[in-house]
């Protein structure tokens, strides 16, 4: 399908058009006077200098210039007019000069003037010989000209510039090399910038920091933190700001690495370190190096006038902001900008605006990554996997993606595939990306080193809570001390402890290098080679080790002793993801164990010397265990117990003291039949999954109880039968998943206590019965009533089950209307209820048959699941949130006002719905998974939006791609990779078309022609294929017009 031949026009502001110089300097100056004398020796230093200088020898002269040398002038960066006693004698000079001004006055040209044997106040004034000249010229000639050129003269006479008469030059040869030296300095610094080019992310930084700038503010001084860890991108945002917005102040300064270069000797005084910053500071900003500054009044004296740019980078202690960025110092209009890894720096320097610099995007990560393994910011054909996988390896960190690219880079895709496999543990090989990051551990208080090194080798990705309680009573204040990591970047805690994959390296390199052949000397062992040395030696000495992390990747061949743990005297946490381990050494656990994570473990049951008094977390996933223990033992300090996938566990221990048990899950037990009443001592339990214990027929009655339960998961409980009435005295629950409870027959009245519930899941239910009026739906935002066939015709829902034909689409709000048997031809009442569930955010209608239309659905949803849906023909309804994802699969009898409706709705994510063919909306459309869209002439905007719409094939005709499926999208300008996107969509459905969102950043367009190409990710079948493809320019995008739309 060939498109039309619509173009786009993307159009800027005349004050953002690019300047395309054609000359480095134009030269004004009368022949007679200079050419045989000082021009000949510019334009011989001019040369040697590189300076390119406009000649006009061809160029026949008259009393008027022609438009060749106005455009010459134009496109020359700066001008220098020369002028000598007769200058004024050409009106072709003086048209020069008046063009000359109007560049300088409009394009901000640069103008530099030498008086060659000329009086700057006769030029201005129009006095002495030069006057006189000027008087002769102007005989006969209109008063318009002689106005134009009388404010040339003024202007121009009062630029400072170069006097052939000073005394500063003892010879004519040194004022002319001072002036070429002056020249290429101003030609360097207009020069474009492209050290920024290949920078990634940078626009959605400065989206996001351009409201802290106070750029058109003169008034006050503003302070800007950049915060993040070491290798992230601080020092690179700072120096785009620098560059952007330098010229706008009267005095700028950038002083780098302050944390590295400029740090204070230990025995230094506060006032001492001052001085010298201060030194240092005011030696850049007055370019000398041998400046001294006797007292801290300096730098204020010196500055307080001034509007001042002034970025420090790399901050580690707040006095180095006291001594160099006071804002006190500085004039109004003046910025201060901060970087550093660390919070409490900014906090100590009261610095309110703060730009937190976050890992990039997976799609803006893979960029970074193959610029430097590439050359371009996409992967280059046959690498595209490869390039993936490398990236996930080393994270997200610019650093490393920087390091790691350009280690790979000119490999071929076998060098690449063979050095895949030990990439995971040797990621740094020149250790050139540790250098950068020790710096910051060796920065930390040794207590804080401890607490660095636990986390690195154990604690990675535990939840906060956890952490904080297997560590409290190794730490004096372990809540502070992860408190001081996040501030200084080393970790992120956002629920659960996240450290970026390169320090959680360093870290366990750190261990290692402690005892580099002697593992059994370690605190933590993470390597299986130690591992398995360390448990097979039943003759070494007591073991130092507290901390056992074997990688469930990892397999031991080798059989490790009995009594392996007999040494292991100060054990703390074990973590045992792979198998080879002897079961047996359990009888020799350490009693100070504080977690235990064993998977695949082989008893039936610990042994009776296993005391798990000290025991925060306990973790036996797929283990062989039928009981955990004989008898009562204490569990005051447990909080976790995790024993999924034990599929002979048929009772849980006594929890009468498990009084700190906060999650408890029992996933796929499918022999635990039954709950201990002791449940219910569990007050502060919290999360409890009981997914897929298919032989549990009733809970405990005691489980009311469980007072703080917020998340309780039953779904594949299928011999549930009912829930006690007591579950209503959970009025925390905020998530009830009932999901393939297919013999739950009715739900208890007392569930309308739970007046926090969010999301309630009941798919699949198949034989429950129950009126959704007997719920509290005030708070709720998710709910999944598909598959429920038996529900009692008499309810309030969103959705139509057997028996009715569709949602009332003529009400006014969601999930308003009684719906009634198939006979009901009228609504009767409404129900006090009405409007409540205002906060719905998922709504899933999959495999409604005889749903035939949707009402207005509230603002808040994002996600709905409308498939196989297959009466389903209107939408009655608008869908307002940018976030949304609309899933219409299956649903083949929507008309056409419904497909409309869901190609216009603007969303950040994707729809699905049923084609055949890419819509003529769609104004490029192409075969295969390639398009070209044409500009009318090169983009000068930031930014430009596209929908994108595309139709998967399959050779298999029964193929549906529903694991790790991505639709990716790459768009380029010429050579120039402007995006790289990626889609994570439901399922790849065959005849059904895929439509989402693209924007491009449009600055970086360097041709007339976008080129889109769309790929198919999946991992359970490469059949796949886009068949056809296309795109639809979105005109509300700002700076754009459309010629020749005739789009939606």
């Amino acid at each position: 399908m060939a498109s039309s031949s619509t173009s786009l026009t993307l159009l800027a502001p005349p004050s953002s058009l690019p300047k395309n110089w054609k000359h480095h300097v134009f030269p004004s100056f009368h022949g007679p006077d200079v050419r045989k004398t000082i021009l000949g020796h510019i334009r011989k230093e001019f040369k040697s200098k590189g300076i390119d200088l406009f000649i006009d020898n061809n160029i026949e002269r008259s009393k008027s210039i022609g438009p060749e040398l106005i455009e010459a002038i134009k496109g020359s960066r700066i001008s220098i007019v020369l002028l000598s006693k007769n200058y004024a004698s050409s009106t072709w000079c003086l048209n020069e000069l008046v063009e000359i001004i109007k560049c300088r006055e409009v394009l901000d040209q640069t103008v530099i003037t030498l008086f060659y044997e000329a009086d700057p106040t006769d030029i201005k004034k129009q006095t002495g010989d030069f006057g006189k000249v000027f008087k002769e010229t102007c005989k006969g000639k209109t008063e318009e000209d002689i106005r134009r050129w009388k404010h040339a003269l003024t202007e121009v006479a009062q630029i400072a510039g170069y006097h052939s008469s000073s005394t500063n030059w003892e010879t004519e040869a040194e004022m002319i090399e001072a002036i070429a030296t002056d020249v290429s300095n101003k030609l360097n610094f207009s020069a474009p910038s492209n050290d920024f080019d290949s920078i990634v992310g940078m626009e959605s930084h400065m989206t996001e920091m351009r409201p802290l700038l106070p750029l058109d503010s003169d008034e006050s001084v503003r302070k800007i933190g950049i915060w993040g860890p070491s290798g992230i991108g601080k020092t690179t945002i700072a120096r785009y700001i620098f560059n952007q917005y330098s010229q706008d102040f009267q005095t700028s300064v950038f002083i780098d690495n302050i944390r590295r270069n400029y740090a204070a000797p230990a025995c230094s005084d506060k006032r001492s370190v001052k001085l010298g910053l201060q030194e240092k500071l005011m030696s850049q900003v007055t370019n000398d190096k041998d400046i001294k500054v006797p007292h801290l009044g300096v730098a204020k004296d010196r500055l307080k006038d001034k509007k001042v740019l002034v970025v420090l980078d790399d901050v580690d202690h707040s006095v180095q902001v006291e001594a160099m960025a006071d804002e006190t110092w500085v004039g109004p209009g003046s910025l201060i900008i901060i970087t550093t890894q660390d919070q409490r720096v900014l906090k100590a320097s009261r610095i309110d605006h703060i730009h937190r610099v976050r890992l990039p995007r997976d799609d803006e990560a893979l960029q970074i990554f193959c610029i430097n393994a590439f050359g371009q910011k996409y992967p280059k054909d046959g690498f595209k996997e490869l390039a993936w996988k490398v990236m996930y390896l080393v994270g997200r960190l610019p650093l490393g993606l920087e390091v790691m690219g350009s280690y790979f880079r000119g490999m071929s895709e076998q060098e690449w595939t063979e050095a895949l496999p030990n990439l995971r543990a040797h990621l740094d090989r020149d250790g050139e990306i540790a250098s950068v990051l020790r710096f910051s551990y060796d920065a930390l208080c040794d207590e804080d080193k401890r607490l660095f090194l636990h986390i690195a080798c154990f604690f990675h990705f535990e939840a906060v809570g956890m952490v904080e309680a297997s560590l409290a009573q190794s730490f004096l204040d372990v809540r502070q001390g992860l408190r001081v990591l996040s501030q200084k970047s080393l970790i992120t805690n956002d629920g659960r402890i996240l450290m970026p994959i390169l320090l959680l390296q360093l870290g366990i390199k750190i261990v290692r290098q402690e005892y580099p052949s002697e593992p059994g000397k370690r605190q933590f062992l993470n390597d299986a080679k130690d591992i398995v040395k360390v448990l097979s030696d039943d003759k070494a000495g007591n073991s130092s080790v507290i901390g056992i992390n074997f990688d469930r990747k990892e397999k031991i061949t080798t059989s490790t002793s009995e009594r392996a743990f007999e040494r292991f005297s100060n054990l703390q946490f074990l973590r045992i993801g792979g198998k080879g381990v002897n079961p047996g050494s359990m009888n020799y656990m350490s009693r100070e164990l504080r977690v235990l994570i064993w998977s695949g473990f082989q008893m039936t049951c610990f042994p009776s010397s296993f005391n798990p008094e000290f025991l925060v977390e306990l973790t036996m996933g797929s283990s062989q265990l039928e009981k955990l223990w004989e008898g009562n033992k204490p569990l005051n300090n447990l909080r976790l117990l995790n024993l999924n996938s034990s599929h002979l566990l048929k009772e849980l221990p006594d929890l009468s003291t498990a009084i700190n048990l906060y999650y408890l899950s029992v996933y796929s037990c499918s022999s635990l039949w039954e709950l201990p009443s002791s449940i219910g001592n569990a007050i502060n339990l919290q999360i409890m999954d009981l997914r897929y214990c298919s032989s549990l027929v009733e809970l405990p009655s005691s489980i009311g109880n469980a007072i703080n339960l917020y998340r309780l998961n039953l779904s594949g409980c299928s011999n549930l039968v009912e829930l006690p009435y007591s579950i209503g005295n959970l009025t925390n629950l905020r998530e009830l998943d009932l999901s393939d409870c297919s013999s739950l027959v009715d739900l208890p009245d007392s569930m309308r206590n739970l007046g926090r519930l969010s999301k309630l899941k009941l798919e699949r239910c198949s034989k429950l019965e129950f009126n959704l009026a007997n719920l509290n739906l005030e708070s709720l935002e998710e709910l999944d009533l598909s598959g429920c066939f038996l529900l009692k015709s008499y309810l309030k829902s969103q959705f139509v089950v057997s028996g009715v034909k569709e949602l009332v689409s003529h009400l006014p709000d969601w999930l308003l209307s009684k719906i009634y048997p198939e006979s009901s031809t009228e609504i009767e009442e409404r129900d006090p209820w009405i409007g409540r569930i205002s906060r719905l955010k998922s709504l899933k209608l999959s495999g409604m048959k005889k749903l035939v239309s949707l009402p207005q659905l509230p603002d808040s949803l994002v996600k709905l699941e409308a498939d196989d849906c297959e009466s389903l023909e209107r939408l009655d309804c608008s869908f307002t949130n940018q976030d949304i994802r609309l899933n219409f699969a299956n649903c083949f009898k929507l008309n056409q006002e419904a497909i409309d409706l869901i190609i216009q709705t603007p969303t950040n994510k994707y729809a699905i719905f049923p084609g055949g063919e890419v819509p003529m909306c769609f104004t490029y459309r192409s075969s295969g998974s390639s398009l070209t869209v044409k500009l009318n002439q090169t983009p000068v905007g930031k930014s430009a939006k596209f929908k994108a719409c595309i139709l998967c094939a399959s050779d298999d005709e029964n193929n549906i791609g529903r694991i790790f499926r991505s639709i990716c999208c790459s768009i380029t300008s010429g050579e120039n990779s402007l995006t790289y996107c990626k889609k994570e969509v439901e399922a790849f459905f065959l005849g059904h078309l895929y439509t989402f969102e693209v924007e491009v950043e449009t600055e970086e367009v360097t041709s007339t022609e976008l080129v889109f190409d769309f790929e198919l990710l999946i991992s359970d079948s490469t059949t796949w294929k886009v068949k056809e493809c296309g795109i639809l320019p979105l005109p509300e995008v700002p700076l754009l017009s459309f010629t020749d739309y005739d789009g939606l």
